[in-house]
């Protein structure tokens, strides 16, 4: 027979109603084994839904799955601050008043309350890349035929992959980000993070970004965390101011919002708006 769990949609980095990128949240779900999982994700059609469950250390306050339609994640970003968002709202006291700690498939995540400009968001912590460094020519030309561009029109491009597998291409400036028509039959099971500049003046944001992951099932994300904290540790004090914001989504009709900001120690904050759109129950 079914059993009920609570249920929450959360839409993350939005700037208003329905212009971030939602995320599926299932509670209690430690009675569910991979399959069930698996076929819920499929179901949502979301880019990712994910399945909160009692920690395995101490050291967490909860332990999270994180599925695609196409398979699960051991990290991804909107999913993380979602979820920390809805088992606060569910009545979850964290072990510490000043954050969050989530054990996921890449280890611990710190989840905190930031405050910039009189507003306050939830914000993670950037994790470890797994792989970081210069794209080799053969992989920068996979990349340029996945996007349809040229390879002299990635300015730069590097790997900035903290668990998805992200390798991010710099193009001119954010138009040229916005132009993007990728051929995903292209991709090989890369998963592509694109960023441009905007002029001064020219947007609120800093940079546009685009992903594109078709591996997955998800031809393009609208708004992604994890690709931005690799983002964040590639070029935020360097190319980038230490703080800035990213727009994503533009492309698809969406209006997020993502809020980078690098440390005096190193640290990666990403940060953005959490709100739930839809609650219930979903019998599983």
């Amino acid at each position: 027979m079914p059993h009920t769990h609570e249920f929450r949609q959360v839409d993350v980095f939005a700037t208003g109603p329905l212009t971030g990128n939602p995320v599926a949240v299932v509670h209690d779900a430690d009675d569910l084994d991979d399959a069930q999982m698996a076929a819920f994700a499929r179901w949502t059609n979301l880019s990712e839904t994910t399945f909160l469950l009692r920690p395995t250390t101490p050291d967490a306050d909860y332990r999270l799955r994180i599925w695609t339609p196409g398979g699960e994640l051991p990290f991804a970003g909107h999913p993380t601050l979602g979820t920390a968002h809805a088992w606060l709202e569910a009545g979850g006291t964290p072990r510490s008043a000043e954050r969050v700690v989530q054990e996921c498939g890449v280890g611990l995540v710190t989840v905190r309350r930031d405050t910039e400009d009189g507003t306050s968001r939830l914000a993670f912590a950037a994790p470890p890349l797994r792989r970081s460094g210069a794209v080799g020519p053969e992989d920068l030309a996979h990349i340029a035929r996945g996007l349809r561009v040229s390879v002299a029109d990635i300015e730069d491009a590097a790997w900035v992959d903290n668990g998805p597998g992200w390798v991010a291409a710099r193009l001119r400036d954010a138009a040229a980000v916005l132009a993007v028509e990728p051929d995903l039959g292209a991709f090989g099971g890369l998963k592509i993070g694109v960023v441009g500049t905007y002029a001064p003046g020219e947007s609120d944001a800093a940079v546009e970004v685009r992903a594109f992951v078709p591996d997955i099932g998800v031809a393009e994300d609208p708004v992604t965390g994890s690709l931005n904290a690799g983002l964040g540790q590639w070029l935020a004090g360097g190319l980038l101011p230490a703080s800035y914001v990213a727009s994503q989504g533009t492309a698809l009709g969406r209006r997020g919002r993502v809020h980078v900001r690098l440390d005096a120690d190193g640290a990666v904050w990403v940060g953005g708006a959490a709100v739930t759109t839809v609650a219930g129950t979903v019998a599983l």
